[in-house]
């Protein structure tokens, strides 16, 4: 096989959340793009349906079914869905995150904590639980957990965010070590800073936005779509021995000392 159509994903289903926006989109495009039939994912179905109709006018395979995370049924509905639509899934991408506070740690509060972790850390767990047993039977399949650079290097104001992104990556590599015999692959993407709608109270900032462009080596702000080559890789048979892995796509950021 060729190392180009190893990146060819036709055939493939995959399940990308938080997808009707952002980098979540840019990775639901990118997979349709190389061949799989995508369902999109997001709180709104009215949003994710508008997405769908936009790839499959543009002769792609796409489904919306809205799902918020938060709550395990609305989970457990929208991999049963899937298998209802499909048949059988092949790549899940927990992307869907929340940061509903920036600030210092002492003056956060338990139900905070508990929002964040619920949808960050405890969503992406359920989920894959929920497509192991279906990727089990198949033979196999790719876990793509996005995570960010704050779960590796912790920022200021962030604590809480950085914490659950600290847990997604451990996630990762707990799942490649146990579901690894079944042919399951699972890694984490860690995202610098990307203008997205989730980090623009800091790309939105002059000053800290002029900051962190002086020190990246880069000396820029990514957009969404700089996300989606890492997810290509590791989704298709290109990345096929790719697995417990961390993968920082952030312009430098982690080496800037």
């Amino acid at each position: 096989m060729s190392i180009t159509k190893r990146f060819d994903v036709t055939g493939k289903v995959a399940i990308i959340t938080g997808s009707s926006k952002g980098i979540g989109l840019s990775i639901a495009k990118g997979l349709a793009e190389n061949g799989a039939k995508v369902v999109i994912s997001s709180r709104k179905q009215d949003a994710v349906d508008t997405i769908a109709k936009e790839l499959n006018e543009a002769g792609f395979d796409a489904v919306g079914i809205a799902c918020h995370i938060g709550d395990p049924d609305q989970c457990e509905a929208l991999i049963n869905k899937t298998i209802e639509k499909f048949g059988r899934i092949d790549i899940l991408v927990n992307n869907a995150a929340i940061n509903p506070y920036y600030g210092p740690l002492e003056d956060t509060d338990s139900e905070v904590f508990d929002k964040i972790m619920n949808v960050n850390v405890k969503a992406p767990w359920l989920l894959s639980n929920l497509a192991q047993p279906h990727m089990k039977t198949q033979g196999g399949g790719s876990i793509i957990n996005i995570s960010s650079v704050e779960g590796i290097h912790p920022g200021f104001n962030l604590g809480l965010y950085s914490v659950s992104k600290a847990a997604m990556i451990m996630l990762s590599k707990n799942q490649a070590k146990e579901w690894g015999r079944y042919g399951i692959r699972s890694n984490a993407v860690c995202p610098g800073l990307v203008k997205t709608k989730l980090s623009e109270a800091l790309w939105s900032n002059d000053k800290l936005a002029a900051g962190y462009k002086a020190v990246v080596p880069l000396r820029r702000i990514a957009v969404p779509d700089e996300l989606a080559g890492i997810v290509m890789l590791l989704a298709s048979d290109a990345g096929s021995y790719m697995t417990g892995g961390e993968y920082a796509v952030d312009g430098g950021y982690l080496i800037s000392g």
